[in-house]
């Protein structure tokens, strides 16, 4: 049960999963499309979550249960109660598709939490219809990291410590269209969160983490950013994988062996390679070919990231480059269909682009070829014309001179 709460929190779905992505946790490569999409800059950081600053009371529903366009409180008669303000929904973003009622008053304002806490929460979610989908005592994330779906990241960081709140969220900042089959969550389905906030405290320090430590929560981002990428959620694929490779860049006050060190460079790879993926599905070319050429100066044989660089350098119009990296892929698996394929179709975009390039220039230059063709035929007509007229001229000549000597004769 535990599992299966923690695969609702953090968005976690086994049949999405079951599509493996040409990500390192799969031994496949993905034929990436052209059309598949960081820019220059979003190597490292991609677009955060929507802002939850702020937000905006919904005051003509401010009674749970109130029918939809109910007239306010004020508007009732001057003889009703006047609303309790723990009664009133907040809508977070001010779009109606995520509001949150305080059920129980906490600690005060001084003690919410803040970005980077690691936070323990009590959570029931719930279907639009009360079908309870799951109930998890007391659930460990880090806020802001996308540990979660976007409704507990977001509504946590307005709630006071010991409070008790209820949130209605929309599909949008759950589960989306996809749904999930674990938790059962239907696509495009609201839900209901119950929520106390049990706990928050400063993350641990990274240089004192134990590397041992430092791997497992390395390996727990980057599993994040899997979900994320086969669920087509690209950006924050590429903020999970970012914040993994951050922690295994970390420097370390305490003892490492070769072997720890080697295993933290194992998964920097990894997530660096994944990484890259995420970055061209985004058409982040010159990010991606970062990526990669950041896994190729740990590992120059990788075949993933020789395969992702061809395929920038291919969709940056780079051909020549490109082949040359595919072929040394090639070298290292010579049975890789996948580079195979890849390879014949950039050999032959190459040849049609030249072919291109040299029409252009044809046409530029204008028609040399023919043009020379004509000077030859003309100087070779002139040429006969002179040959043919000194041989007339000089058979007239003998045949004067040959008059003259019989004349003399005679």
């Amino acid at each position: 049960m535990a599992d299966k709460d923690e695969k609702l929190a953090r968005g976690g779905d086994d049949a999405q999963n079951a599509g493996q992505s040409g990500l390192d946790s799969a031994e496949d490569l993905e034929v990436l499309s052209s059309a598949d999409a960081e820019d220059s800059d979003g190597d490292g950081e991609p677009p955060p979550l929507e802002d939850a600053g702020g937000g905006k009371k919904d005051n003509n529903k401010n009674r749970e249960g109130a029918p939809d366009g109910a007239e306010g409180v004020e508007n009732q008669g001057s003889d009703s109660p006047a609303p309790d303000p723990e009664d009133e929904w907040l809508d977070v973003l001010g779009n109606g598709l995520l509001k949150k009622k305080v059920l129980e008053a906490g600690k005060g304002p001084d003690s919410k939490p803040t970005k980077g806490q690691n936070v323990k929460i009590y959570l029931k979610a719930s279907l639009a219809d009360g079908t309870v989908v799951v109930e998890e005592p007391c659930l460990s994330f880090t806020v802001g990291d996308g540990d979660v779906i976007q409704a507990l990241d977001l509504t946590v960081l307005l709630m006071e410590m010991d409070e008790r709140a209820l949130v209605q969220t929309d599909a949008k900042y759950a589960y989306g269209a996809l749904g999930s089959t674990t938790p059962a969550v239907p696509p495009d389905a609201s839900l209901i969160l119950e929520l106390k906030l049990l706990e928050a405290v400063e993350a641990l320090d990274l240089e004192l983490m134990a590397p041992v430590e430092r791997i497992a929560l390395a390996g727990q981002k980057r599993e994040r950013g899997n979900t994320y990428y086969q669920r087509g959620d690209y950006a924050f694929a590429v903020n999970s994988y970012s914040i993994a490779l951050q922690i295994t860049e970390a420097s370390s006050k305490v003892d490492i062996t070769p072997q720890e060190e080697k295993e933290i460079l194992d998964m920097k790879v990894k997530c660096l390679n994944n990484m890259a993926a995420a970055q061209l599905k985004l058409d982040h070319y010159d990010a991606a070919l970062r990526s990669c050429v950041s896994v190729l100066a740990h590992q120059p044989d990788n075949i993933k990231a020789l395969f992702r660089k061809g395929k920038v350098l291919a969709l940056q119009g780079e051909y020549a480059e490109a082949i040359k990296i595919l072929k040394s892929a090639l070298k290292l698996e010579p049975s890789n269909k996948t580079i195979h394929a890849e390879l014949s179709k950039l050999v032959k975009k190459h040849t049609e682009q030249r072919g291109v390039e040299q029409a252009m220039y044809k046409k530029m230059l204008g028609n040399p070829s023919s043009s020379t063709v004509q000077k030859h035929k003309a100087k070779s007509s002139w040429s006969f014309s002179w040959k043919w007229l000194f041989g007339a001229t000089a058979v007239a000549i003998g045949g004067v001179a040959l008059s003259v000597v019989i004349a003399a004769r005679n």
